[in-house]
């Protein structure tokens, strides 16, 4: 009868544990009493509420973990000047007890560079003496494709789908939904979100992260169901994302990021301007003088 009993103790307790997981992210470890944790690197783990998404710090921190050990990862235009993209990818940041980036970072070399509340280079890389200021992303333009679809999408309709899915989805208040565009012929769809300057609660980096993943590689959530957005029972699906960060200080990227290539190739075109411009100007002067000693016999052969 013991044994019997045993038995059915860790039977009830594989169940249990079965039930056990993460529905905000897919690579958690959860225990019998469904505690999740995601483990950030070879020594330390970082416990989750998986009722909330998990910082974006985190988050690229558990990728290069798992990257490292051969763990899976992966199975319309600038709003402002000063908006920029990621275009460096993820690197293994340095975060705060919070998980918030740290304005300095690193990646364990002595290269450095600054971030926004994002995580996103906004600077030259220089080297451990630089000094960066705190930045904080308050408006992120989305640019999405959609894919082709047997219907036409109403434009009203479309923005009342996508503010219901980033609601649903990543918990985005849809107050922040500012504007909503549509080009139909391109199937191009523009999301401007917005926050105040001065709010440093909100995180839009939980919202854009969660984003790329679901829609250029899979999701990070527990279920695997894909990002779409529902226009009057019609689903929606992207396929492809783009997205632009502004922050409260404009970056201060430098010619130093350039190619010495490029560089030349920019002083080369503008000395072809500039000579270019000048040629023209010497042209219209002798044309002036002509065209006024052309008058001036004119004139005196009339008198």
């Amino acid at each position: 009868m013991k044994v019997l009993v045993a038995l059915f103790v860790v039977a009830l307790v594989d169940v249990v544990t079965s039930q056990c997981s993460c529905e905000t992210m897919k690579w958690a470890n959860c225990d019998d009493s469904c505690s999740c944790s995601l483990t950030v690197s070879e020594s330390s783990t970082q416990t989750l509420n998986c009722s909330k998404l998990v910082p974006k710090c985190f988050l690229m921190k558990a990728e290069m973990y798992r990257a490292r050990n051969n763990l899976g990862t992966r199975s319309g235009g600038k709003p402002v000047e000063t908006a920029f993209v990621d275009n460096d990818g993820i690197y293994d940041p340095e975060c705060e007890r919070d998980g918030k980036f740290k304005a300095v970072q690193c990646n364990k070399t002595e290269v450095c560079w600054c971030v926004n509340s994002a995580g996103v280079r906004r600077s030259d890389k220089k080297d451990k003496n630089i000094k960066c200021e705190p930045a904080e992303t308050f408006w992120v333009r989305v640019e999405m494709k959609h894919k082709n679809v047997d219907v036409p999408i109403d434009a009203t309709k479309l923005r009342t789908g996508i503010e219901n899915a980033l609601l649903q989805r990543y918990g985005l208040d849809k107050k922040l939904v500012s504007e909503v565009q549509y080009d139909k012929d391109g199937r191009l769809i523009v999301v401007d979100v917005k926050k105040d300057k001065t709010d440093r609660t909100t995180d839009l980096s939980l919202m854009t992260y969660y984003m790329e993943k679901d829609i250029k590689v899979l999701p990070l959530f527990w279920s695997g169901k894909p990002f779409e957005v529902d226009v009057t029972g019609t689903k929606v699906s992207m396929e492809n994302v783009l997205i632009y960060y502004v922050d409260d200080k404009p970056p201060t990227f430098t010619m130093q990021k350039l190619t010495g290539g490029i560089i030349a190739v920019i002083v080369v075109v503008s000395l072809i301007v500039i000579g270019g411009l000048l040629v023209l100007f010497f042209l219209a002067r002798r044309q002036k003088a002509q065209y006024s000693k052309t008058q001036a016999r004119e004139m005196e052969t009339l008198s």
